[in-house]
């Protein structure tokens, strides 16, 4: 529900505007930011009871090649994410990092201003690694299962040359992990993030 009002407001901010930004078939674009992971409060299904995964920041770069006017594919990629775990009543047992690309197609709106919003729907795939136990489960086995989802992607670019605009966006990402202590699963989390960021957008 959040993602479609995200997306709702997206489409009205495009309405409103009467092309900066714009890119046309063949252009490709290069970002550089930084982008937030912010875990929602998971729910899970685990027998070991309520897991949650704290929020992390990292660099991040975002490629964009347009395969018709105003429409684009685009691949992010980043820095691997650190986030370390905790299970109610017994604080944090576990780290455990991860490197989530997602590939999304585009739709960059039409307009005569200098912001220029977008939509974009496409798929993640989340790989965790380095996954260690501490606390309560130091010295055992930890393993975090890789994840594939659906990712919602809606944001604005403000232009501020021909070929460059700073970058304000939201994603929705679906990722759910089945969790394994020495080999044994405990259940399922659904970690499901919302990563907000910021990036500067060079076209060519």
């Amino acid at each position: 529900m959040k993602t479609l009002k995200i997306l709702a407001c997206t489409a009205a901010l495009a309405a409103l505007s009467a092309p900066a930004f714009a890119q046309s078939k063949g252009d490709f674009t290069l970002g550089l930011g930084v982008h937030s992971v912010m875990p929602r409060d998971s729910s899970s299904t685990t027998t070991a009871g309520q897991i949650t995964v704290d929020e992390n920041i990292r660099p991040t770069v975002t490629v964009e090649y347009f395969v018709a006017d105003n429409i684009g594919v685009e691949l992010l990629a980043a820095w691997p994410f650190e986030h370390d775990i905790k299970l109610q009543g017994a604080g944090k047992v576990g780290r455990t990092k991860h490197l989530p690309p997602t590939l999304s197609l585009q739709y960059h709106f039409t307009n005569s201003s200098n912001l220029t919003p977008f939509v974009g729907l496409g798929v993640n795939y989340t790989t965790f690694f380095d996954d260690t136990g501490v606390g309560a489960l130091a010295g055992q086995r930890l393993d975090l299962d890789d994840s594939w989802g659906i990712a919602a992607h809606a944001g604005v670019d403000y232009k501020v040359s021909d070929r460059g605009a700073l970058r304000l966006d939201v994603r929705y990402i679906d990722i759910e992990t089945d969790v394994k202590v020495n080999g044994a699963s405990i259940g399922t989390v659904k970690i499901d993030p919302w990563v907000i960021g910021a990036a500067y957008v060079m076209k060519f």
